[in-house]
């Protein structure tokens, strides 16, 4: 084997870790430089991430203020605020823009608030804005992506829709009261998602995707559609009924200092789809799935759009919840996802830390990641490359995953450490790992399918971690992942 070019596959994996003093021990030495084709993808990357976030645009909105009491809302009384709130939202819109502000209380919205342009939604020091789940409320449907596919469907509780220079601040709780009203669909939506991914891979023209009624799918918590300038800094956003902050095809968005609290499946914190410029910083997500997961489509209907995410930077947040993982790419990624900056997640307790996930439906290429300042405490799985994730349809499409930098990662204690786990038509290449640290990991190590892999400063124990101490990821021995 060429020592410049290090492969691992199913058979040659466990050939080559019983040869001892062989080439697969030699590519995986701690002390060996990395093993690249093209290294310039490794140069000074985080000086471009800092680039990405001085590109992206402000939002600037104008001083003048809208109380909603203003227009008819009356605190605590039971009755439906939502009237209100949209009257001074399209009062602000058209004045030139403005702040509407909801003030402490409880404030009841019976249906989804539409944004208009040049509007922040300002949410007090205790004010609650608690979404009612009368169904027939989120109708008329519009057009949205529902796990990667596009349809018309049930109005997100927060939405905009082709707006620009739009903001979500304040300290108050958005409330959307998922687990108990929204939750329960879920238990007869596996047929209603199958006929939805068929139409997305027969290439059902989007407006004949009519998803209402009988067709039940969960609405999204806040959604913004096809926006330009986005601004989400400081509210608390609580019991979402599915994703919980949903950027779609936007440009240029800031997500700070937000506090997810949704302990069910499907509560994601922030998932940025198909968009480009954004940065996610500074967010604690207590959720029952994913702190931030990237996507840009599912299968067919992903590579008909054809549009990636990319030049995202997410740094100093932290997963403060136990039921499901921090940061994520996938599995809807079939558009793409790339130049991606991580720096800074805390996870005192998860599933999965760092998660790459795809099947054979997805195509797409994942590239250029880069990530470090990584703290576990205790994990599943600490760095996990999959084509084997759920919902596999008995597609030929391999994705692919290349050019990514894992550095400065610790973890106190996990079942799975790393798991690359590529396909024989669609290796994972071009991975560099440095100065991780696992204090406890019952399989260290699991690799196929996989080119040049650098291992550098890889420590299990106390003890340095090569490639032949790799088993296969079909091993059978997959640590309950």
């Amino acid at each position: 084997m060429n020592e410049e070019y290090l492969t691992i596959s199913r058979r040659t994996l466990l050939a080559s870790s019983l040869l001892a003093g062989g080439s697969v021990i030699a590519a995986g030495c701690v002390a060996n430089p990395v093993l690249l084709d093209d290294p310039s993808w490794l140069d000074n990357p985080w000086s471009r991430a800092d680039r990405i976030v001085g590109e992206i645009g402000q939002v600037e909105i104008p001083a003048r203020q809208f109380a909603i009491t203003e227009f008819g809302a009356l605190d605590n009384d039971g009755s439906d605020a939502r009237p209100a709130i949209q009257s001074a939202i399209a009062a602000a819109h058209a004045a030139g823009g403005g702040r509407v502000i909801i003030p402490s209380g409880l404030w009841l919205s019976d249906g989804p608030i539409h944004y208009r342009s040049n509007v922040e939604l300002h949410l007090a020091e205790g004010a609650h804005l608690r979404f009612l789940p009368n169904v027939e409320q989120y109708l008329p449907p519009v057009r949205t992506r529902w796990e990667g596919t596009e349809l018309y469907t049930y109005s997100p509780m927060l939405y905009a829709e082709n707006c620009e220079n739009i903001a979500l601040t304040g300290s108050g709780t958005v409330d959307g009261q998922g687990e108990q009203y929204w939750l329960p669909w879920r238990d007869t939506q596996r047929p209603i998602q199958r006929l939805l991914r068929d139409m997305g891979r027969d290439g059902v023209p989007v407006e004949e995707r009519l998803f209402v009624g009988e067709r039940r799918l969960r609405p999204y918590f806040v959604q913004f559609n096809r926006c330009r300038r986005v601004l989400v800094d400081g509210p608390r956003l609580i019991d979402s009924p599915f994703w919980m902050v949903h950027p779609l095809f936007c440009e240029d968005v800031i997500i700070r200092n937000i506090r997810c609290k949704s302990d069910h499946v499907n509560s994601d914190g922030v998932d940025p789809d198909s968009s480009r410029r954004v940065l996610i910083e500074n967010c604690d997500f207590d959720v029952g799935d994913d702190g931030v997961s990237l996507k840009s489509g599912r299968d067919q209907d992903g590579w008909r759009v054809g549009i990636p995410t990319e030049n995202v930077v997410v740094r100093n947040c932290t997963y403060s919840g136990s039921a499901g993982g921090g940061m994520a790419i996938g599995s809807e990624m079939s558009g793409g996802v790339r130049n991606i900056f991580v720096d800074g997640y805390d996870l005192p307790r998860a599933v999965h830390t760092l998660y790459f996930k795809a099947n054979l439906d997805r195509g797409g290429l994942i590239s250029d990641i880069y990530i470090r300042n990584i703290n576990a405490g205790e994990t599943q799985s600490l760095l996990v490359f999959t084509n084997d994730y759920h919902s596999y349809r008995g597609g030929n499409y391999p994705p692919q995953f290349e050019r990514v930098l894992i550095e400065s990662v610790q973890v106190d204690r996990t079942v799975v450490g790393i798991s690359i786990d590529g396909h024989e038509n669609a290796p994972v290449r071009d991975v560099v790992i440095r100065n991780l640290t696992m204090g406890e990991a019952e399989f260290p190590l699991k690799v196929s399918n996989a080119e040049r892999i650098t291992l550098d400063r890889v420590l299990v124990g106390g003890r340095a971690l090569t490639m032949a101490d790799a088993i296969p990821v079909d091993s059978g021995q997959l640590g309950g992942y």
